[in-house]
């Protein structure tokens, strides 16, 4: 299970260690559970087999509870064949007050009443699952803020899908004074790792079977009386310490069972017997009970036939043998294997004749339809119209779990048509069953025949493929899906979108840009909103990544059209907005609208959307030099994968967290956490995400100095752009200059100069300030190479008012820094210090070291008192550099068009003015010194 929403399921976690409590402890660990609740909150999960006495702990612990004065949310999920969608989470949220459920945000609220059936029959967008869900955890928390909150579920292994779902949600996220408190008798990690997040308490309960003086107290307890020792060791030794089989044992005894106690008897045999004993009218009454998904008195007495006094008459006898408790208007058994004993002692025509009653007399159409199909062996036309009214009904209400379990009953009755197969599928896919979703669409896309369905279905099957293979095989199901989308506008623009931004995605850029036009002319005609916004949005970050500048009018239509409508966040306009004003340097407008943009992922529960703006936002505030900032934003990302698990949290909190380690210096935790990241980035399918880690491995070589490092990590990413040199956004082209720098540095100075001057033409031509500031810094670094310092100076000027117009204060002190250097070449010492001064003011601010250590040994050359014959000419300078990289004189000869004789001339009068004997005793002084 996996985050709610399309691209996973709900309740995939990380792999938690197994902490058990021992069996004896269990009183202390509650007691020790609700102290910790009522200040931040914990979590308990009690585990064991059927009868070891979970229930028993859960009432214990709730009345515990309740003394000392929390809100108590408890649910005992139905053992039931039927069950309905959110059932439980519907009993578990009732008791909260109105008042509560009326102050959150409207699209919250709506998504709430329509889980709990209020005004679910309305017209409209369907609910999104994730609604319901952050809707009930904004009410849970409320809640606490009040009083204590204890979360109580039972059995929850029974837990129905829909609500399963919106639990996992709540629980991984809760905060304040909230314990939850949870029985299950299998799938014990995966709920303990969905009850765990960080700083909350979270223990694991065992029940194992009971010694046999533990066991005869609780016979004593339950039977009131007490048995001789001999009889007691047959009773621990059948029931092997199992409570609730040993209860039956000692109640067969009691009740004067022939023989003794059988050693072959089982616990069904003798849930059975006890069973049998009941008069058939009773017995049918039971039967109601277990088949419906909330039995009342009045729901019993109606599927019987029966008056409501009659029915209390016959159930208040079960209650006397203590197998069902009336509470209220409700009834409940005291234990699930006695549910179940009723439901399969009950023959299967006996079952079905009740599930038909029941549809009768249900309260609602969900329930309605389970029970005509369990009441059914093949589907009837009235059966399969039920599922399918059902089933649309449950989408509405978000519940896309259920919704495809009513089209899977119609589909297991008869009624496999494709196109429920389809509608089947849809449901699986938005639930986060992948798998079974590509099955059914396999299955769909063979039967239908060419046309709007078939289209449908191989467009869905092509986000499928994204998510399970990625988009290469993606975009020949979608070229087919357009080849059968006929005439219908709509259709088509969705496909179109789809495609242009798997071509995007797989680099190609003239095939995206083909399609997207198209995509926006057809949405256009077919005048539909929500289409038409992620059109032109997609347009304009296609028209970003060519080169072409920033739509910022066609942005500001798209985002006018977003609306409510659900959508892919890399199809959201109000996030790709922000995104290209940054480019444009205005990070501060860029900063704020991503806040909005990430509070409406909040209100709306959209998990995935959350860790994209929080990526992004991370990197306006490292751009902008706000790394405290990002750094939080970093740990968030790394605590949400630890809580919800998935590989795109992981990717975008250790990334982040590595590219603020690169800046503050810290070189293996950058490089351990990136590699961890790119690996978690790669098997997430994240690819647009990929090029900005690795131009943050780019970025920490050229810092440690280790430019062939930096090159080497760069070069994949140059080689992709250079197939697109009118492209060099800082958004899609941020590792530019470093490369630039590290090639410089390598005297690979014809490939540095294609680089800078794609930096200045695309600069001067979209007026980007970033590209203007970085291309002249590179300019500077690429004249001083040659020899021409006059000229470096000049460009390294123009960087500086460049950066006039970029809030970017550490690409500013890169540009001081090299301006100082210049100066100092230039025997302008004064100069020189104090630009470099206001350098490594600058990079002390941002706590940089690494960069405070290279302004530092940048004033130690200048204050150091050498004479003039121990400092390199210009010419000497470039070979100097040259040679520490490791180059051979014959690569320096060619890189500076001189001859290899000079290279070694000047390497004799290098080695002398520094007291050096040779390259590798040079390389080690440029390395210590910053020469």
């Amino acid at each position: 299970m996996g985050d709610i929403g399309a691209a996973g399921e709900l309740g995939r976690g990380p792999v938690v260690p197994n902490v058990r409590a021992p069996a004896d402890d269990k009183s202390s660990v509650i007691d020790e559970f609700l102290s910790s609740a009522g200040v931040d909150g914990a979590a308990v999960l009690v585990e064991g087999e059927a009868g070891l006495g979970k229930t028993a702990l859960i009432q214990s612990a709730v009345a515990r509870a309740r003394d000392l004065g929390f809100q108590v949310l408890s649910a005992q999920p139905n053992t039931a064949e039927l069950d309905y969608a959110y059932s439980a989470l519907v009993d578990l949220v009732r008791p909260i007050d109105s008042a509560i459920w009326d102050g959150l945000p409207e699209l919250q609220r709506h998504a709430v009443d329509r889980m709990f059936l209020r005004g679910s029959g309305d017209s409209g967008t369907p609910t999104d699952e994730r609604a319901v869900a952050v809707g009930c955890l904004g009410a849970i928390e409320r809640l606490a803020d009040e009083r204590p909150v204890l979360l109580a579920i039972d059995d929850m292994h029974w837990l129905d899908a829909s609500s399963l779902r919106v639990v996992s949600y709540v629980a991984r996220r809760l905060t304040g004074r909230v314990g939850v408190l949870g029985a299950t008798r299998g799938r014990g990690p995966e709920f303990f790792s969905w009850l765990q997040r960080a700083g909350r308490p979270a223990q694991r309960i065992s029940l194992r079977p009971m010694s046999l003086g533990a066991l005869h107290a609780v016979l004593s307890d339950h039977l009131h009386r007490t048995f001789p020792r001999p009889v007691m060791v047959r009773i621990h030794e059948v029931s092997g310490g199992n409570p609730f089989y040993a209860i039956e044992l000692g109640r067969a005894l009691q009740d004067g069972a022939p023989g003794g106690i059988p050693l072959t008897s089982t616990l069904a045999e003798l849930v059975d017997a006890r069973l049998s004993r009941l008069s058939a009218r009773v017995q049918a009454v039971l039967l109601a009970v277990a088949c419906a998904a909330a039995p009342t008195v009045r729901l019993v007495a109606r599927s019987v036939e029966s008056d409501v006094p009659e029915v209390v008459a016959l159930l208040e006898e079960a209650e006397k043998e203590s197998i069902v408790e009336l509470d209220g208007r409700s009834v409940r058994f005291t234990h699930p294997l006695l549910a179940r004993g009723v439901h399969d002692r009950a023959l299967p025509a006996d079952r079905r004749r009740m599930h038909r009653r029941l549809a009768q007399v249900a309260d609602n159409p969900e329930s309605t339809a389970r029970h005509l199909a369990l009441a059914s062996v093949t589907g009837s036309p009235e059966t399969l119209a039920a599922l399918d009214d059902a089933a649309e009904l449950a989408r509405t209400r978000g519940a896309p779990a259920a919704a495809a379990e009513l089209l899977d009953y119609a589909i297991g009755l008869g009624g496999d048509t494709p196109q429920r197969h389809l509608r089947s599928a849809r449901h699986h896919f938005d639930a986060g069953d992948i798998t079974r979703a590509e099955r059914l669409l396999d299955t769909a896309i063979t039967g239908l025949p060419p046309g709007q369905f078939r289209a449908e279905a191989l467009a869905l099957r092509a986000m499928a493929a994204v998510l399970s293979q990625g988009y290469s095989e993606a975009k020949p199901l979608l070229e087919q899906a357009l080849d059968h989308s006929g005439q219908d506008p709509t259709l088509r623009a969705r496909i179109l979108l789809s495609l242009a931004f798997t071509l995007l995605s797989l680099g190609y850029l003239e095939g995206a840009a083909d399609r997207i036009e198209q995509a926006v002319a057809t949405a256009e005609s077919a005048r539909s909103g929500p289409v038409l916004s992620q059109a032109l949005g997609i347009r304009a970050l296609i028209t970003l990544t060519r080169g072409d500048g920033i739509d910022e009018a066609g942005l500001r239509r798209a985002v006018d059209l977003e609306g409510n409508a659900p959508m892919q966040i890399a199809l959201r306009p109000t996030l790709q907005y922000p995104l290209l004003i940054a480019c444009a340097g205005d990070l501060d407008g860029a900063r704020g609208r991503i806040a909005v943009t990430q509070q409406q992922c909040i209100d709306r529960g959209d998990e995935n959307e959350i860790t994209f703006a929080l990526f992004y936002s991370a990197l306006i505030d490292i751009w902008s030099g706000d790394y405290s900032r990002a750094a939080k934003a970093g740990e968030e990302g790394v605590q949400r994968a630890a809580q919800l698990g998935g590989d795109t949290s992981l990717f975008v909190g250790l990334s982040i967290r590595a590219t603020v380690a690169a800046y503050a210096g810290g070189v293996e935790d950058a490089r351990r956490d990136m590699a961890e990241a790119l690996d978690a980035g790669r098997r997430s399918g994240s690819a647009t995400l990929l090029p900005l880690a690795i131009a943050t491995l780019g970025f920490l070589e050229l810092s440690v100095g280790n430019h062939r490092a930096a090159v080497d990590t760069l070069e994949p990413l140059l080689t992709v752009s250079a197939m697109q040199p009118r492209s060099s956004e800082i958004l899609t082209a941020t590792f530019l200059p470093d490369a630039a720098e590290a090639l410089i540095q390598l005297g690979r100075l014809a490939e540095a100069e294609s680089i800078v001057s794609r930096l200045e033409s695309n600069g001067a031509r979209l007026d980007r300030p970033w590209m203007l500031a970085t291309g002249a810094r590179c300019r500077a670094m690429l004249a001083a190479a040659r020899g021409d310092l006059s000229g470096a100076v000049a460009a390294a000027d123009a960087a500086i008012e460049f950066h006039s117009r970029l809030p970017m204060p550490f690409e500013l002190a890169r540009t001081r820094l090299l301006r100082g250097q210049l100066h100092r070449r230039a025997r302008q010492k004064e100069r020189a210090a104090t630009v470099l001064r206001a350098a490594l003011e600058s990079f002390e601010a941002l706590k940089t070291p690494l960069w405070v250590d290279r302004v530092n040994a940048e004033l130690a050359r200048i204050s150091d008192g050498r004479s003039a014959d121990t400092i390199l000419t210009a010419s000497e300078q470039r070979v100097a550099d040259l040679a520490a990289s490791g180059m051979t004189n014959k690569d320096i000869a060619a890189a500076l068009f001189i001859s290899p004789k000079t290279v070694e001339v000047n390497l004799t009068r290098i080695y002398r003015k520094l007291g050096l004997r040779n390259k590798v005793e040079l390389a080690q002084y440029v390395a210590t010194t910053g020469l």
